[in-house]
């Protein structure tokens, strides 16, 4: 949200009134913690920002495209036509990618067989193109940003016909490895996946294979980026917009137990789970390094009826987003290519707007970058002050060789009914810190960890709501 840009800066308060009541930060003796002030912002996004190239995207979609159908179940072994061409050429881009990169891409494929399902006839073989950058002081610390593969038309079994599928989804696929290859001319101490997701038309199926396949790594996943349909920016209704994205975040968690709902019940937590915070962080980085980009967050897994594949990952409670744009147009998606009636039918190039597709890109580029920039998320997040003027906050301060990066944190709150974080004061290398005069009934709060480099994780809520995983 643009108008909030400015409050992430520095402390900003509503009233005089409010400012009486806290704008007298306490004092930290020297002895306590080693006070480093951060630079302003990661300043190194906004060269990655300017080095996205729609030219780029626009070859990939097309290339993508050009596969004649990338159904699941189409064919796996002709060199030009069908899902396994398609997933053997991402493969070879991504390792053509890793030879000009600063830090090189591990360029695996993780696969496994998916028995007969709902929109699956036989055993089929769902396999998945990953481009893994490794952290330099963290990395089994992991976001992902993906892409599907596959595609479709009317009938969701047809894996004959033609079906280009150029925005659902060659343009959130040609994004990632837009991505990967703006993002491996830099080094982080987190490690960045960049993933290419197969069987998300039949079910989902890319996502969970490797939601499982990074815990059996022993991946912290703390952030995926699902783009799915991030190039059309003429909907059918009518609207033509190109300064607007959609991201679609999930409350609370699908497997909340009876206890973690009670706790909820008394301390909130239902519009700040890890995912939902997640979105509020994209948000940010949009009000920080993108132009004529307004972010919209949607409260809700996705849209009515529909899936995508961060899906499979909160499903694991790894905190996931779905980005895309705003204006739909659904003569262009799951479509037979026809012409009725004077509308043309099906998901062809000529429906993509490549400088947006590459503006949505560049928005996820700016929140990988900072999320792999960040210093370890605050954990053990904790907030007190019933029956008290006062707030405080409390967290585990990071140590060790992961944590050399940290400068130290930041305490966030806002009213209840305000979507986005309002205040903020960076408070240094400690493990609590309280407001005074802030009435703990009133407000939301929330930590976040900040670099040296000025890159900040996302703001962590209380209890098990917001955790991102520890």
């Amino acid at each position: 949200m643009r108008i909030l840009a400015a409050l992430f800066a520095g402390v900003m308060f509503p009233s005089c009134a409010f400012a009486d009541r806290v704008d007298k930060p306490q004092t930290i003796e020297k002895s306590d913690t080693e006070f480093i002030n951060p630079a302003s912002e990661y300043s190194e996004t906004h060269d990655m920002v300017a080095a996205t190239s729609a030219d780029r995207i626009e070859h990939d979609i097309r290339k993508l495209a050009g596969f004649g159908t990338r159904h699941t179940l189409s064919d796996t072994e002709s060199d030009t036509r069908g899902i396994g061409a398609a997933r053997r050429w991402i493969e070879a881009e991504f390792k053509e990618i890793s030879k000009e990169c600063k830090t090189k891409l591990d360029v695996v494929t993780v696969s496994d067989i998916v028995r007969p399902d709902f929109r699956i006839p036989e055993d089929t073989e769902i396999v998945n193109v990953i481009a893994i950058q490794r952290g330099s002081i963290d990395p089994d610390r992991v976001v992902i940003m993906s892409g599907d593969i596959d595609s479709r038309i009317s009938d969701v079994m047809n894996a004959v016909d033609d079906n280009p599928g150029a925005n659902d989804n060659a343009s959130g696929m040609a994004g990632t490895m837009e991505a990967a290859r703006v993002m491996c001319q830099h080094e982080f101490p987190g490690t960045v996946v960049y993933a290419g997701l197969s069987g998300e038309e039949q079910g989902l199926f890319g996502g969970r294979i490797l939601a499982e396949y990074a815990i059996e790594q022993g991946w912290r996943v703390k952030a995926i980026l699902n783009n799915d349909m991030i190039g059309n920016i003429e909907g059918v209704d009518g609207v033509i917009d190109n300064s607007t994205a959609r991201v679609f975040s999930e409350g609370t968690l699908v497997d909340e137990t009876a206890e973690e709902a009670r706790f909820r019940r008394f301390r909130g937590g239902e519009v700040d789970s890890a995912s939902r915070n997640l979105a509020r962080y994209v948000d940010k980085m949009a009000d920080l390094f993108i132009s004529n980009l307004d972010v919209m967050m949607i409260y809700r897994l996705d849209r009515f009826g529909r899936g995508g594949h961060h899906r499979p990952f909160n499903d694991f409670r790894i905190p996931g987003v779905r980005i895309m744009e705003t204006h739909e147009n659904y003569n262009r998606q799951h479509q037979d290519i026809r012409t009725e009636e004077g509308i043309e039918y099906g998901d062809v190039v000529e429906g993509v707007n490549f400088d947006y597709a590459a503006k949505l890109t560049s928005l996820n580029i700016a929140s990988l970058a900072n999320l792999a920039a960040a210093p370890p998320f605050p954990k053990g997040v904790k907030v007190e002050g019933a029956v008290k003027p006062h707030t405080t906050l409390s967290w585990t301060k990071a140590e060790g060789p992961e944590a050399q990066n940290l400068a130290g944190y930041k305490v966030y709150w806002r009213l209840t009914d305000q979507s986005q974080w309002q205040w903020s004061r960076y408070v240094g290398k400690v493990d609590n810190y309280t407001l005074k005069g802030v009435v703990i009934d009133n407000y939301l709060f929330g930590v976040a960890s900040v670099a040296k480099n000025g890159a900040e994780s996302p703001v962590v809520f209380p209890g098990y709501a917001g955790n991102f995983g520890e």
